[in-house]
């Protein structure tokens, strides 16, 4: 038995207001972004049932555009976190497909560091906002999720979506 790990970064916020940048909303083209990836992800029958969501109001108003039917697990510690913070939340996860909406530059070494194989698109690297990689894990147990383990099987941005 195989668990999904779906790893997103929020989508495109606002810099128009001198908000704190904790507390920055996304921008008409993130809140439109949020729905394409929530869109995408049912066309991919992808349904977590368990997420771990920073508690930034960019990544939260990203999971609730995403328009998912599970509520967002808001976890503070994952704005702005490290590679392995966010790996210690993962090693908690009790789902069979997980869903992680965090923050660059964090997200982005993240799932540099857990993929085995990097997908050939040349924004994986960058990872903008808005990018999700599907991960296939052959794992019984987030416990046992490694370095270099997981699979990327699916890469998109949101630009890429209809």
């Amino acid at each position: 038995m195989s668990k999904t790990l779906i790893v997103m970064r929020h989508a495109k916020s606002s810099w128009d207001f001198p908000f704190d940048d904790f507390d920055r909303p996304l921008n008409a083209r993130g809140y439109k972004a949020a729905n394409a990836l929530g869109d995408w992800l049912r066309t991919q029958n992808l349904a977590p049932d368990q997420t771990f969501c920073s508690a930034a109001k960019r990544a939260q108003e990203t999971g609730a555009g995403l328009d998912l039917s599970i509520a967002l697990t808001q976890i503070k510690p994952l704005y702005m976190s490290s590679p392995d913070t966010l790996l210690d939340h993962v090693h908690q996860a009790k789902g069979d497909t997980v869903l992680v909406i965090a923050h660059n530059p964090g997200i982005g070494e993240f799932v540099e560091n857990l993929a085995a194989n990097a997908p050939n698109h040349e924004r994986f690297f960058d990872y903008p906002s808005g990018a999700t990689t599907v991960f296939e894990c052959d794992i019984t147990d987030w416990r046992d999720l490694t370095w270099s383990s997981a699979k990327v099987v699916q890469f998109v941005i949101p630009r890429e979506l209809p």
